[in-house]
């Protein structure tokens, strides 16, 4: 905030009532003339003496609620001529000379329907509000500018702050960028739809529409205008009825639509236009219906630009999504991290849902227990609370695979060391190539194979699953988290114990 603001207007203080309110006989609007003229040298005087010689424009916006209604709208805004790419110019950083930064004064100052802040930042700012009230922010005092100002005919009043100044929306919401992770999400959402829509917004109220597919991203990605705002949507109905029939009963919506040259228009309408929009869509390739109040229908993720050096300097906020929020959230875990969840549901596929804070993450069942089990309820269930380790965090596909077994002391090193102990532990595979004995008195103990070169020729036929075996653990692979047993080599030792299980 700098710390000399004023409020600059043509309406003399002294003739203000008791509420503060102007009861002078000065229009509301602009004179198109002398005292216009005056705005501008005074908007002149002060980026002079601070030594201004151009502005950023600061959150741009076109038409609607950027029109204050006092005068009749215009074609472009009063934008024409001022940027050679058209409206797509006016974008939030853009640097103008003075003089462009002037003749925006001069529109915002006519109503004519384009408004924005311009400022340069740290040292001087510009607010047009509504009634020809102009509100300069410096960060000098600027006296040889306010003597001016008065001179011209204007009435400078020192404030503490514009109330222009910038606030988010949302303060503590953070603004996903487009960055690599951003283009890297649009690319495998394109994979798995085909194509899907890009709304940019380049100013508050005026869109371009771009539809997608892995041919052109690249393309329409190098021709967005800086720090627009980007809203991913899914591909348009080619069943023009269905999208038609899908129109609410009334409110405001913005109807986008694809022609057979591939020419994408949009056009926001309510329901006293709906007839006379619909009969322009007969033949058009595909049609989309997208409401224009606030959640009632959200795009598949959203993101700012930033700019090239991949700062993210624009300051207004996109609408978040799920999706957005899952993004916000995963920025804040790391690989290794401890988390702490509750178990939502068991999939029949075996991989069990685990909700961390709002984002549901996964843990695959090899990851549930470094111990044999039959099934994920074997070892958790729903409701339960888990403390698990974050295995990777995936951007792209918005997925957190967790480990259970990682927060866990690895019983298999402690089983290593018992190689060459004689147990006693009941069969509990055949297979045609061996025998499994469980090794350990427990239900989910671990298990060996006793191979058919390792099993008493005397024995081998008549073993049956739960029968008690004695056997002698001959090797135990940590890597492939296998134990080999033997029976023949254990008839010669003395089992450990005395009872099934051996030592654990």
């Amino acid at each position: 905030m700098l710390p000399y603001v004023y409020r600059v207007t043509k309406y003399d203080p002294a003739d203000r009532d008791l509420h503060g309110h102007y009861a002078g006989a000065e229009p509301a609007t602009s004179d198109h003339g002398p005292v216009e003229a005056a705005y501008l040298r005074a908007v002149a005087a002060f980026a002079e003496e601070i030594g201004v010689d151009q502005l950023a424009i600061r959150e741009p916006q076109l038409g609607g609620f950027a029109h204050f209604g006092l005068e009749p709208p215009i074609d472009g805004y009063g934008l024409p001529d001022l940027f050679s790419a058209g409206p797509a110019g006016f974008h939030d950083g853009a640097l103008v000379p003075i003089v462009v930064g002037l003749e925006l004064v001069r529109a915002m100052l006519r109503d004519h329907g384009a408004w924005c802040r311009l400022e340069a930042e740290g040292a001087f700012t510009v607010h047009v509000g509504w009634d020809q009230y102009l509100y300069i922010g410096s960060n000098l005092l600027c006296e040889t500018a306010l003597a001016r100002t008065g001179a011209l005919g204007l009435f400078p009043e020192r404030l503490d702050a514009s109330p222009y100044d910038f606030a988010p929306d949302d303060p503590a919401y953070v603004q996903r960028p487009a960055d690599s992770d951003f283009w890297a999400r649009l690319q495998w959402t394109i994979s798995a739809h085909r194509a899907v829509f890009l709304e940019e917004t380049f100013a508050a109220n005026a869109s371009r529409w771009h539809r997608l597919t892995r041919d052109n991203i690249e393309t329409v990605r190098s021709q967005l205008a800086p720090r627009a705002q980007l809203a991913i949507w899914p591909d348009l109905l080619t069943d023009v009825d269905k999208a038609v029939a899908a129109l609410p009963d009334e409110g405001l919506v913005e109807i986008v639509w694809e022609d057979e040259d591939g020419q994408i228009t949009s056009m926001v309408v309510d329901e006293t236009q709906f007839e006379a929009v619909t009969s322009q869509l007969a033949g058009v390739r595909a049609v989309g219906v997208v409401s224009m109040y606030a959640g009632a229908d959200l795009p598949l993720f959203t993101a700012v630009l930033p700019d090239s050096d991949g700062v993210l300097r624009a300051r207004w906020q996109t609408e978040p999504t799920p999706s957005d929020r899952a993004w916000a959230f995963l920025k804040t875990l790391r690989r290794g991290q401890v988390v702490t969840g509750t178990v939502t549901s068991i999939a029949c596929f075996g991989v069990t849902f685990v909700d961390i804070g709002g984002f549901t993450a996964m843990i695959n069942t090899p990851e549930l227990s470094w111990r044999p089990f039959d099934h994920p309820s074997n070892v958790v269930s729903v409701g339960q609370e888990v403390t698990a380790e974050v295995l990777d965090v995936d951007m792209v596909r918005e997925r957190v695979p967790l480990s259970l077994r990682a927060v866990e002391e690895d019983p298999w090193p402690q089983v290593a060391q018992r190689i060459g102990q004689v147990v006693i532990g009941p069969v509990t595979k055949i297979v045609p190539f061996g025998v499994f004995v469980r090794i350990e008195d427990r239900e989910d103990g671990f298990q060996g194979l006793v191979h058919t070169s390792e099993l008493d020729e005397s024995s081998g036929d008549a073993v049956e699953v739960g029968d008690a075996l004695t056997v002698k653990i001959i090797e135990v692979d940590i890597a492939r988290r296998r134990i080999s047993l033997s029976h023949t080599q254990a008839r010669t030792t003395r089992p450990e114990g005395g009872s099934e299980g051996g030592s654990a």
